[in-house]
């Protein structure tokens, strides 16, 4: 779990870092969390990072929580926003922004444990990342932020959930090679590839994408490539339920 704490007050932040690390030694997952003293910096974050879930205060100096949010819903729609407040004034806003779960304070240790156990029934068994070459950095892309890759040349576009573009020089089999041949990479045509996570629909000739975009498909293996998106979301579901049943009733028992 990679974990947004987003609070303009210290001693909070320094709590909330204390039982998430509790929580991933208690559950035997890897809980890595990321701490922010204000939305504007949380928000110029998420051009490069992406999380499983957010801790985000409402009253905080400059933007506040349900702005950011907002803000953020914008770019990542898939992650598990709790709020955290000391009112229920803003109930109605953030539950708006489709909020998980909402937090009043003060908290106790274990309520953030049951939220924590929550959310991990509902996020795959583990984030996977791929390192990238873009610029003569290293930069760590999450699976689920990658929406398709097209073969430019001796390079290969990467459009990502936030709506930036990774230029690669690479091949796409080098590609498929640090994605580890995940399954939800379909290739739709020659040089191109989609995540099966981010299709809307087929259309005539078109793999329609979230993001807008639209990715010609190899017409004579529609069917197939129809197929292969089917069986992936189906056997990720199974997973999924799965993942789900492993936790016993009383997780916090």
């Amino acid at each position: 779990m990679k974990i947004a704490l987003v609070d303009n007050e210290t001693e909070c932040l320094r709590e909330m870092e204390q039982i998430c690390r509790d929580f991933g030694n208690r559950f035997q997952c890897q809980a890595e969390t990321a701490s922010f003293s204000c939305g504007e910096a949380f928000l110029d974050a998420l051009a490069s990072e992406t999380f499983s879930v957010v801790f985000m205060d409402i009253y905080m100096d400059g933007m506040d929580g349900v702005a950011t949010a907002l803000k953020m819903r914008e770019r990542d729609s898939r992650c598990l926003l709790v709020f955290l407040t000391s009112s229920a004034e803003f109930m109605p806003d953030a539950f708006s922004c489709h909020a998980f779960e909402y937090i009043t304070k003060p908290f106790t240790k274990e309520r953030v444990m049951t939220v924590l156990a929550d959310a991990l029934k509902l996020l795959p068994a583990s984030q996977k990342y791929a390192e990238l070459a873009v610029d003569r950095k290293t930069v760590r892309v999450f699976f689920d932020s990658m929406v398709c890759a097209v073969t430019d040349a001796h390079y290969v576009d990467i459009d990502l959930t936030d709506g930036n573009r990774l230029h690669c020089r690479m091949t796409l089999s080098e590609l498929l090679d640090k994605t580890e041949h995940d399954p939800r990479f379909i290739s739709v045509n020659k040089g191109i590839l989609a995540n099966a996570d981010h299709i809307l629909n087929f259309e005539d000739s078109c793999c329609l994408l979230d993001n807008g975009r639209k990715l010609p498909l190899r017409v004579r293996e529609r069917l197939k490539i129809e197929q292969t998106v089917q069986d992936y979301h189906f056997n990720r579901m199974r997973k999924c339920q799965a993942h789900f049943d492993s936790f016993p009733d009383s997780t916090l028992r």
